[in-house]
């Protein structure tokens, strides 16, 4: 998938972005794709993609030809769009649809669920709040490309639900390698200030990719990836305290930018770091003044 959107679309993509219609990709990470876009009237004529297309629509009527068959999706429902099936996309009303979309390589999937055959779901447009919800997950931070780690989780998420949609099971009633995982966090925490690879941690856990992300989930609760943003946070947290500047402290953590520090240290504390520096500060100074 190293191609853009507009390529593995055979060009189809329709040129309107002098009208209302808009599309917006973000950075390409290996095996997916994402992008969401705007479209009134047409959008795409008849092609095919050689990915998994899955998405949902954001609002207005979604509608296209799929398998000899119309299909129409409203706000909130979800899409999938098995490798190599023609479709096309247009608008089901004057008002134009909005929608996000992956495009995820299918070889990865097949590896995800261990070589079993590609699911292939018959009703393309359903309801499926876990696939969404997915979805949704690989657009966070869209700005910046996807790190490695962050890439399979997401990866086997996608494909666990792609599997339990059709009837199949992933699940492994296997007991957790305690030392793989110990290994795994310790060398997440050694070397938090770069972006580690999987190839790294198979190395380092002794476990294939798809059974550690697994593994680790089970053992510690959480995702190696939210794992090792945290323990940068706790970092950041350290380097402010100690007086250090916003974007000093990003970079020395291992986060791309400033930017990219502030949105995860939102969602982990609920306040801006600057705010959370602020804060610390005038309870530094009510104490120094009851001292």
């Amino acid at each position: 998938m190293t191609e853009s959107l507009e390529r593995s679309c055979s060009g189809t993509v329709m040129r309107r972005r002098a009208g209302k219609s808009w599309l917006r990709e973000a950075p390409a990470s290996p095996g997916l794709e994402r992008m969401e876009a705007f479209f009134v009237g047409q959008a795409y004529t008849p092609h095919r993609h050689d990915t998994y297309a899955i998405g949902y629509t954001l609002s207005g009527i979604q509608c296209f030809d799929y398998r000899g068959e119309e299909r129409r999706s409203i706000p909130g429902k979800t899409i999938v769009l098995h490798p190599d099936e023609l479709h096309d996309g247009r608008a089901g009303t004057e008002d134009g649809f909005q929608y996000r979309m992956i495009y995820v390589d299918p070889a990865l999937i097949s590896q995800a669920l261990g070589g079993k055959p590609l699911p292939f779901i018959r009703d393309v447009v359903l309801e499926h709040g876990q696939i969404r919800h997915t979805v949704d997950l690989t657009f966070d931070d869209v700005e910046s490309p996807m790190e490695d780690v962050r890439l399979g989780e997401l990866i086997l998420q996608i494909a666990e639900c792609l599997n339990g949609t059709v009837g199949n099971s992933t699940s492994k009633s296997v007991a957790v390698d305690i030392r793989a995982i110990s290994r795994t966090r310790a060398y997440l925490r050694a070397h938090m200030e770069r972006s580690v690879s999987r190839d790294e941690l198979e190395t380092v856990s002794g476990l294939d990719r798809w059974t550690l992300a697994r593994q680790f989930r089970r053992a510690c609760g959480t995702s190696m990836s939210r794992y090792l943003t945290m323990r940068r946070l706790e970092r950041v947290r350290q380097l402010l305290h100690d007086g250090e500047a916003l974007a000093d402290a990003a970079a020395d953590a291992g986060f791309s930018d400033q930017s990219h520090m502030t949105r995860h240290f939102k969602k982990a504390y609920g306040l801006s770091p600057g705010r959370w520096v602020k804060l610390g500060t005038a309870k530094a100074d009510e104490l120094g003044s009851t001292g």
